[in-house]
């Protein structure tokens, strides 16, 4: 059956890959390492998260704010003695279809987070890889498969997950790989 998660899926599974790709060489029991990866999700994660508090996710999906990590990100690096970085601005999400396709992503990246938490050292802070519900991620997709019903809210959902993954394909190359 195809899905509106299963399009998402299939529609950026490049985007996801060269993310992926990015991010790998990082060895996230390595300090310095940890600390790119930080930076690097920040200079991204931040301004996205933030793009979709303006265009009213919360309005789209109710638990939107127990969803946020924005916070948890910021303490991670100030345990780890590092500020907050300058970013660029997150994409404009015109549509709540949009907005879902955004938060996909951010969602998706959660689930990653608790993954690569697994090679963290416990003395390293990793609020923003391990917070949230196990049945977060059920409860999104589901709600992607009951409001994306036409061609144009899935295209405009893509549209957006795509757009997210480029901001964080762009700080990868920035904050990783121009070190």
């Amino acid at each position: 059956m195809v899905t509106a998660r299963s399009i998402l899926r299939q529609e950026t599974r490049d985007n996801h890959d060269r993310v992926d790709a990015l991010f790998s060489d990082l060895r996230l029991s390595d300090r310095a390492d940890y600390g790119r990866f930080l930076l690097a999700q920040a200079n991204a994660f931040l301004p996205c998260e933030a793009a979709l508090d303006e265009a009213g996710a919360g309005e789209v999906l109710p638990d939107w704010a127990a969803r946020k990590r924005s916070d948890a990100l910021r303490s991670d690096l100030a345990a780890l003695g590092l500020g907050t970085p300058e970013h660029e601005a997150g994409p404009r999400f015109t549509s709540p279809a949009a907005v879902l396709g955004g938060i996909y992503v951010l969602e998706g990246s959660r689930l990653g987070g608790a993954m690569l938490a697994r090679s963290v050292p416990s003395d390293f802070p990793k609020h923003f890889l391990t917070s949230g519900s196990a049945g977060a991620w059920r409860t999104l997709i589901q709600l992607l498969d009951d409001r994306l019903r036409t061609e144009e809210e899935i295209g405009d959902a893509v549209a957006a997950a795509r757009n997210v993954f480029g901001v964080f394909e762009r700080s990868g190359h920035a904050k990783i790989k121009a070190d």
